[in-house]
């Protein structure tokens, strides 16, 4: 994600992409969108990252087919309210502006399932996001939040939370109650001890670098960690897992075969439906 680069002094590109597939390249100069784009209703994708843009025109709210906004990397102090009214809006970036909320109307985007908001000002967890339903990816890195509301937990489509570069001084305790996370990144705050992790059945992925933790959180086996002390941690869970296995796969050989008379037993219930999940987030 990012802007197209430039053209000239002053000039930078934005690009959008229509329901064809085909994408267009337009400048942007002074600050200003293009007229013309606005007339283009069909639009999937519209990138306008790093333009320099201080306000977005009420036109954009035009766009009624508009799936993924990028509008990181500008000088908007505030949400246009124009973004809040596109329906279908599923992929939305505002990264580095200068945001401190959200404003109540933005709880209108129910279609939103990946929200980039890292490297804003944020002081508080924005209420209007727990109204959003299939919102699926939050990056809200870089920030200044330091609690977490206990109704987290209404976010139950919730896959991956990025919190890193906040100011949390404990674990929040609502993610105790998050058993469908999958990700989670909290690396530096200023987290000096983590709670039991392990009964966190979903998790995949824990970032918990940089905090002043004396030694890894507690988790599940399934789970990659990434922090002071994790590489360690894990290559001795590995070979206690090994450890497990074998004793396992020699207990299997040396038991006795008992055989009875009556219908062949099957395998239990759930043995032939073991998976393994991996831990990506999954829009991102």
């Amino acid at each position: 994600m990012g802007s197209g680069g430039s053209t000239g002094r002053g000039a930078r590109l934005a690009a959008a992409e229509g329901p064809d597939g085909v994408e267009q390249r337009l400048e942007v100069r002074g600050r200003q969108v293009p007229a013309e784009l606005w007339a283009q209703q069909g639009l999937r994708k519209l990138y306008l990252s790093d333009a320099g843009l201080r306000e977005v025109p009420d036109e954009l709210a035009e766009l009624q087919h508009l799936r993924t906004l990028a509008l990181d990397g500008n000088e908007l102090m505030e949400v246009p309210e124009a973004v809040c009214d596109l329906p279908h809006l599923a992929h939305l970036y505002l990264g580095r502006n200068g945001l401190q909320e959200l404003p109540p109307s933005f709880a209108q985007l129910r279609s939103l399932r990946c929200l980039w908001i890292e490297g804003n000002f944020l002081a508080r967890f924005p209420r209007a996001l727990l109204q959003l339903p299939e919102l699926r990816s939050l990056q809200l890195g870089d920030n200044r939040l330091c609690r977490l509301p206990a109704a987290l937990t209404r976010m139950a489509g919730l896959r991956g939370l990025w919190l890193y570069g906040n100011r949390f001084q404990e674990f929040p305790p609502v993610l105790l109650r998050m058993d469908h996370i999958r990700v989670l990144d909290l690396d530096r705050n200023r987290i000096a001890g983590f709670p039991d992790l392990s009964g966190l059945a979903s998790l995949r992925l824990l970032s918990y670098d940089h905090n002043p933790v004396r030694q890894p959180p507690c988790v599940g086996d399934e789970v990659q960690l990434v922090g002071d002390g994790a590489q360690e941690y894990m290559e001795a869970r590995q070979e206690r897992l090994q450890s497990l296995q074998r004793q396992e796969e020699e207990g299997t050989e040396a038991a006795p075969v008992a055989l009875e008379d009556g219908p062949e037993d099957g395998p239990e219930d759930g043995e032939e439906e073991s998976a393994a999940l991996t831990g990506s987030p999954e829009e991102t």
